[in-house]
């Protein structure tokens, strides 16, 4: 039995920053959370049980939303800010949280709300949170519409818009599933560094620990964990033995296939994974150029190569769009290019509600250009990775083909057997696509230029 009322207090200021002041998720989270911190001890579990609550509300809020519609008298729309909020976390709970108890989603409500000034709605509250027990004993109450694409989208909490760019790929069977995953609460995915130790050895430090960890078929120095704590006080992290990396993200580098000894490009390096396992892989023996335009995210590139002990990695802030000194330097050239990061919503579930169609349409343009620009720093017979992670063919493959129509001295290049072949489409580009892969979703292509 959970009953935290200190975790609730937390989920909604922190979900009243992002709702109110458009705050992102995990800055909103740590600031309430250090600023709480300063005046009374949080747990370990609170801490845990905050964050559940809220990007697990987050994700579901087009549900709940749904939901409010159905049973209170007025729309989620015209309800006040804060009561909302409340409502939403009350029915998170008592929808999607098994192992809490309904009278303690509903009391600690209604509580909330007597908390922050709306004690004269605490009968709204508890009238619509007890309505939705009593309709959820016989049926789920929500309405679903006839219509695939908003059905799937309030079924799943999701836009339309998204739904749509996913039905176009997939079919709906699968878009169901896909959506269905992007509402797990994600999974720490590390990437051992092999040149401090061993993939066993720091299996071994976290099982002696007590901590659950397991092998990632298919990706060489992968490891995930279920759950983590404190990261940096995990076992191996001051001394380097390995950094946060998405197993998908690690399947880039092995597609690039950096060899010692060569000149490599990250072209939009922050925040420095990818650059980081670029070094691993050619034994730190090279030179690796990582250019970012964000001052700022360079910093993290220089924390990583610093505590994973790299020396290979020259940092420059530059705009890669920008950049004429690079032609013909590289052997091989990474373009993590900008985009639309569809493929990570369940770890960022604030970019479902924040982006639109319309403004992805603004990235076509610059991924264009930056991989037109990054083209030409590659020497004849060179190799040049275009990722992105998003699964939106207007970012991957139209992006792709327009390129290679439009230089013809270029052509995609299959990946080496070190990638798994069910992950490889047809015409060799890569996708990976979480609902089958339990992994970020991800777009990867490898060029060779051919003159």
């Amino acid at each position: 039995m959970v009953s935290i009322p200190n975790s609730r207090t937390l989920a909604f200021l922190a979900l009243k920053n992002i709702y109110q002041k458009k705050a992102y998720t995990d800055i909103a989270l740590n600031r309430v959370i250090k600023s709480a911190g300063r005046s009374v001890e949080i747990s370990q579990a609170e801490r845990n049980f905050a964050c559940e609550l809220v990007y697990g509300t987050l994700r579901r809020q087009r549900t709940l939303d749904a939901l409010i519609d159905l049973l209170g008298k007025k729309k989620a729309a015209q309800q006040p800010p804060d009561l909302r909020i409340i409502l939403h976390l009350g029915l998170y709970q008592l929808k999607y949280l098994d192992r809490i108890p309904d009278s303690a989603a509903v009391n600690t409500s209604v509580e909330l709300a007597k908390q922050n000034g709306l004690a004269r709605l605490g009968g709204v509250v508890n009238g619509l949170l007890r309505g939705y027990i009593r309709q959820a004993e016989l049926a789920d109450p929500l309405e679903l519409s006839e219509d695939p694409i908003a059905r799937l989208g309030i079924l799943h909490s999701f836009p339309d818009w998204i739904v749509k760019i996913w039905l176009e790929q997939l079919p709906i069977e699968e878009v169901d599933r896909l959506l269905g995953w992007f509402n797990q609460s994600p999974k720490l995915d590390l990437r051992v560094n092999t040149l401090k130790t061993t993939v066993k050895d720091v299996e071994i430090a976290f099982q002696e620990h007590d901590i659950a960890v397991s092998r990632i078929p298919g990706v060489p120095q992968g490891l995930r964990l279920e759950s983590a704590g404190a990261v940096t006080e995990l076992p191996g992290y001051k001394q380097g033995w390995w950094v946060i990396q998405d197993s998908s993200a690690q399947l880039v580098g092995h597609l690039l296939d950096p060899q010692p000894g060569e000149t490599i490009i990250d072209a939009c390096a922050a925040p420095g994974g990818k650059t980081t396992h670029i070094a691993e892989l050619i034994g730190d023996s090279g030179q690796i150029i990582a250019c970012d335009r964000a001052e700022k995210r360079l910093n993290k590139v220089r924390e990583n190569a610093a505590r994973l002990q790299l020396k290979s990695i020259d940092i420059q802030v530059k705009d890669s769009r920008n950049v004429a000194e690079f032609t013909n330097l590289a052997d091989r050239v990474l373009l993590d290019a900008p985009c639309s990061g569809l493929g990570t919503l369940h770890k960022r579930p604030d970019i479902r509600w924040r982006k639109t169609f319309e403004s992805l349409k603004e990235l076509f343009p610059l991924q264009r250009e930056l991989l037109d620009r990054v083209a030409t720093w590659v020497k004849p017979k060179g190799i040049l990775v275009y990722a992105t992670c998003t699964l939106n063919f207007l970012e991957n493959e139209k992006i792709v083909e327009s390129f290679l129509e439009n230089h013809k001295n270029w052509s995609i290049k299959f990946p080496p057997d070190a990638i798994d072949n069910n992950l490889v489409m047809p015409k060799g580009w890569i996708k990976v696509y979480p609902h089958l892969h339990d992994m970020d979703g991800f777009f990867m292509v490898k060029l060779v230029r051919d003159w």
